[in-house]
């Protein structure tokens, strides 16, 4: 199974690297102590590993001391931005900071060539500035939640304007989101549960 990584509207990114690993699909502990080359999405400080969900020309992002910014704009804009290169299971490695009242996301088992918005078509590992936000969300609708599905256990997200660290880790069905060095979520894609959620 072949995925695209996609940052929807992030306010500022800083870090952020990916590592593919091999397709196994038995129930096997997440690690991410693999001894694979990290790939630097970030390389060069240009955004040559980056695409457009829309396939339009790049637009609504830059680079800036190092780290990547949005305009904030998101999908209404069609301004989602994904990776070139294609990862069955990987970790992705990043810090991230948020604006104010801002909410965003971190999108992974994208597939392009969709009428529908990403949020529509694809698991959603949830960012937003949980404590100014205008209203009351839903347990799993907050940050490092897998958006709508699994909410976050024990997360506790850095004010507004700090660096927070995220890990999301996919070893095929098997998913783990990290926040600030817990895991707060882990689920099985296509078991039970995720298809009951999902529905």
């Amino acid at each position: 199974m072949k995925i695209k990584i996609v940052f929807f509207y992030l306010s500022v990114l800083g870090f952020c690297s990916c590592q593919p690993v091999s397709n196994e699909k038995s129930k096997i502990e997440i690690s991410s102590d693999q001894k694979t080359e990290w790939i630097d999405l970030l390389e060069g400080d240009d955004l040559n590993q980056w695409e457009m969900y829309s396939e339009e020309a790049l637009k609504g992002w830059e680079i800036v001391n190092g780290e990547l910014h949005s305009s904030g704009a998101g999908w209404d804009a069609n301004e989602d931005i994904i990776t070139k290169q294609s990862f069955s299971n990987f970790e992705l490695d990043l810090e991230w900071k948020i604006s104010p009242g801002n909410s965003s996301g971190i999108f992974f088992y994208v597939q392009k060539g969709k009428d529908h918005p990403i949020y529509e078509e694809a698991p959603e590992y949830q960012v937003m500035d949980d404590k100014g936000w205008p209203e009351e969300m839903k347990p799993n609708q907050y940050t490092s939640a897998s958006y709508a599905m699994y909410a976050a256990e024990g997360a506790e997200v850095k004010p507004v304007g700090e660096w927070n660290s995220t890990k999301i880790i996919v070893k095929y069905p098997l998913v783990q989101h990290w926040l600030n060095g817990l895991m707060t979520v882990e689920y099985e894609v296509g078991s039970a549960d995720w298809k009951e959620r999902k529905a």
